[in-house]
């Protein structure tokens, strides 16, 4: 399993235009294959916080969904970026069926 955890940092006042800007990205992972959650959210003490969270069964479903990565625009609206992949394993990681659901 693949935890993709962290925080941007966006000018406070364009924090919640950025959220609303995500709306799709978010829909488009919730039902990508191998996405177990994903979430972005706004802090609740640092204004110009955005919180990451996200689950993926696997490295490939996540590059996979990722593809080509962030736009320039959608760079240029965040300040700094402390997000990480983490590898996690264990006795009930969830992987997929060739068919692409969850096993």
């Amino acid at each position: 399993m693949i935890i993709v955890t962290g925080h941007l940092l966006v000018d406070p006042e364009l924090r919640d235009d950025y959220l609303a800007s995500r709306a799709p990205e978010i829909e488009a992972a919730r039902v990508a294959p191998g996405n177990l959650d994903y979430a972005l959210s706004p802090d609740v003490v640092d204004p110009g916080r955005v919180n990451v969270a996200q689950r993926w069964v696997s490295e490939q479903a996540l590059d996979d969904f990722r593809g080509e990565g962030a736009s320039e625009e959608d760079e240029a609206e965040v300040r700094e970026s402390h997000v990480h992949d983490y590898a996690l394993t264990g006795p009930e990681e969830p992987s997929l069926s060739p068919d692409g659901d969850l096993v």
